[in-house]
């Protein structure tokens, strides 16, 4: 086709792509066409502007590594992340729900742990947690045999797989849902931490006037046929930062209440209860798949 003018473009590009075979992916393609132009147009985007985007949006692939994923940190930076998973759970964003964002640091392959087992694999300071999990259906009842899989972040501020010095694997552990539809393991209490900044992300946030920092959590992924998979983060009820978390991933149905046990040794422990919704049980696609090497 020939393009007129700048009135001519959009819908001359639409109507090629009206052509596209399968009816989701050209109603995807359609409206994401659509408002590209018409964001375009609304900003009167510059030239200089969109050759700066563009840099940027490559250099989001060229910042993630097997062991970062700066494209998933992105999309929690925009909220993005927070709005696709609260519209697909809760009965489609009808009610509260015990689903969450992934995250850019869960990774596969994880081993089992008993249940009251620990996460850690190398010495790891902090004070020590018992945390006892329930996972519930929608009408309330046990379920049996879930698996669990459940990773955090050091007192450090660091995913094992940020930090060459923690072994392969710390703070992570996959577990089974008891009889009862419970689960329980010790670590330690988790903190808040800093966003890496030294990318698209930073750029982001600094334009923006925001902080980098996450409010203490964590994380599980449940996956049981039958039931619609979900991730989850459970978060520090008295965070600093659970008002302004630079991936908009607080919700009220997710504050924890974390209880201090003083004595000679103190330790905390949190319970939470999890609800499934029936669906298909599908595995994400792991953002991550390796480890930082030190000399990296």
């Amino acid at each position: 086709m020939i393009i007129g003018g700048v009135s001519d473009v959009t819908d001359k590009v639409l109507a090629e792509y009206a052509k596209t075979p399968d009816p989701r992916t050209r109603e995807i393609l359609t409206a994401m066409i659509r408002h590209l132009h018409a964001f375009a147009r609304e900003v009167k985007l510059t030239e200089k502007e969109f050759q700066r985007a563009v840099a940027i949006i490559a250099e989001l692939g060229q910042k993630t590594t097997e062991s970062h994923n700066e494209v998933m940190m992105m999309a929690g930076s925009v909220g993005l992340s927070s709005l696709v998973c609260l519209m697909n759970n809760g009965d489609n964003g009808q009610t509260e729900t015990s689903a969450n964002l992934l995250g850019p640091f869960w990774r596969a392959g994880v081993p089992d742990v008993e249940n009251g087992g620990s996460l850690l694999r190398s010495e790891t300071p902090g004070t020590p947690l018992i945390f006892t999990g329930h996972v519930r259906d929608a009408a309330g009842r046990p379920v049996v045999g879930a698996k669990v899989d459940v990773w955090h972040s050091s007192t450090v501020g660091l995913y094992e797989n940020q930090d060459p010095n923690q072994a392969e694997m710390n703070l992570r552990g996959v577990f089974t849902t008891d009889e009862n539809g419970d689960f329980w393991f010790n670590s330690i209490k988790p903190a808040g931490y800093p966003l890496p900044i030294d990318g698209p992300v930073g750029l982001l946030l600094g334009a923006a006037g925001r902080h980098n920092m996450r409010p203490a959590h964590v994380h599980t992924l449940i996956y049981k046929p039958g039931f619609k998979t979900i991730t989850s983060q459970v978060y520090t009820s008295d965070d600093p930062y659970l008002e302004t978390d630079a991936q908009f991933g607080v919700t009220k149905a997710l504050l924890g209440h974390y209880v201090l046990h003083e004595g000679e040794t103190p330790y905390y422990t949190l319970e939470y209860t999890y609800v499934l919704e029936a669906g298909e049980a599908l595995m994400p696609r792991p953002p991550i798949t390796g480890k930082k090497l030190a000399a990296e």
